[in-house]
């Protein structure tokens, strides 16, 4: 990101094709590797490698009733929203997909979220259980 990114276009919010974020950043981030840092959190019991991405306060003051239960499970690197399409998806999509995973978590979908992660971060958007994967292009 550029210096003082936090006061310009969408403040400590990021979406895809942000003009704040550099070409290094870019990089970076459509590889994950900002993410390496999350690990040590995981390993600190702070995260979860599944999960609802880490929201700030700001953006939780603004939860309905109803999207305060994306806060009943612990934050996670990847997740549900991830699989589906990342920073591309609106804010409230995201917000419907990690309510979804905490209404229907289990072992069984967290094995498919982290077996799909690679596929996701390497340019492809899960499109569900009958839609199959999307490629950019």
């Amino acid at each position: 990101m550029v210096v003082n990114a936090e006061t310009m276009g969408a403040g400590l919010a990021v979406n895809k094709g942000d003009a704040r974020i550099t070409r290094v950043g870019a990089v970076l981030r459509r590889l994950s590797f900002d993410e390496l840092p999350q690990l040590w959190n995981v390993v600190r019991g702070d995260m979860s490698i599944i999960g609802p991405r880490p929201t700030l306060r700001y953006q939780v003051d603004r939860y309905d009733e109803r999207q305060l239960h994306r806060l009943d499970v612990r934050p996670g690197i990847t997740g549900w929203a991830q699989i589906h399409g990342r920073a591309a998806l609106p804010w409230a999509e995201r917000i419907e997909r990690d309510l979804w995973y905490v209404e229907h978590r289990s072992g069984l979908l967290d094995l498919k979220i982290l077996l799909r992660t690679p596929l996701a971060l390497f340019g492809g958007t899960y499109k569900g259980e009958t839609g199959g994967w999307n490629q950019p292009g």
